[in-house]
């Protein structure tokens, strides 16, 4: 798909860095954080999520994200799982100026080389690949994206704690080699409510932009073994000012 372009008047440098915020990071995620885990799909099973991801600068009354947004996991072998999502992006500034585009299709394998036992944590890797399906940078980066993560996990009967980091190659003009890091701690209060609070912090993605961190508070409601709602919702508190949202249908097959 391309782009669909409601004409109006948009400062498409502002858009631009929040676009390269939230899609370059945003979707790298483990839904509904940022930050993600080295545990992978089980061997022959299924993970499908549709959601939506935003992004509000408080600053410009700009909103960007992806509306809607889908990710399917499948457990090839024994501790790996090939990964895709397929993002239909927007960039809103008010109703008359809306662009809606198919940015890229995201692409990763997560390999588990460390199993969890009672006093090691589980530990993997999940390298990215994001393919630029139209060359408009209006929508992230019209070169190759690559992050190259480690993940680490643990988890105590009721409490699980995650994270870890890597580095994102992201070749084109404007743009910088960056950082990423986070890490989050949850809690299943019952059978139907799960809680977590993640912190994250990545190094200036352009050069025009700061690093910035923040803070999103989540969760699942695990209606069944197989079907979930995800949400998360955080702020920026270093340089830049933005909420971040997630809200998605987790099935599991």
């Amino acid at each position: 798909m391309g782009k669909v372009t409601v004409p109006g008047c948009i400062n498409w440098t502002n858009v631009a860095v929040l676009v390269l915020t939230l899609l370059a990071n945003g979707l790298i995620a483990g839904p509904p954080y940022l930050t993600d885990d080295p545990d992978p799909v089980e061997f022959h099973h299924w993970e499908f999520y549709l959601s939506s991801q935003n992004l509000f600068a408080t600053s410009h009354n700009i909103a960007s994200g992806s509306l809607p947004q889908v990710e399917i996991n499948y457990g090839v072998i024994p501790n790996v799982q090939l990964h895709v999502v397929i993002p239909a992006a927007y960039n809103f500034n008010s109703p008359d100026q809306l662009e809606i585009g198919y940015p890229y299709t995201e692409l990763g394998v997560k390999y588990r080389f460390v199993k969890e036992k009672p006093n090691l944590p589980e530990i993997g890797v999940f390298p990215i690949f994001e393919v630029p399906v139209v060359t408009d940078n209006r929508f992230g980066s019209e070169n190759i994206q690559i992050y190259l993560p480690l993940w680490i996990q643990k988890s105590w009967k009721k409490l699980t704690t995650y994270g870890g980091g890597g580095f994102w190659f992201t070749p084109g003009p404007g743009n910088k080699n960056w950082i990423f890091t986070g890490w989050e701690v949850q809690y299943d209060f019952t059978d139907l409510l799960t809680m977590g609070t993640e912190v994250y912090y990545h190094t200036a993605t352009t050069y025009t932009e700061m690093a910035t961190a923040g803070l999103n508070v989540g969760g699942s409601l695990n209606f069944s073994e197989h079907i979930h709602f995800i949400f998360s919702l955080g702020h920026s508190f270093v340089n830049q000012n933005f909420i971040t949202s997630y809200a998605g249908l987790y099935l599991t097959y």
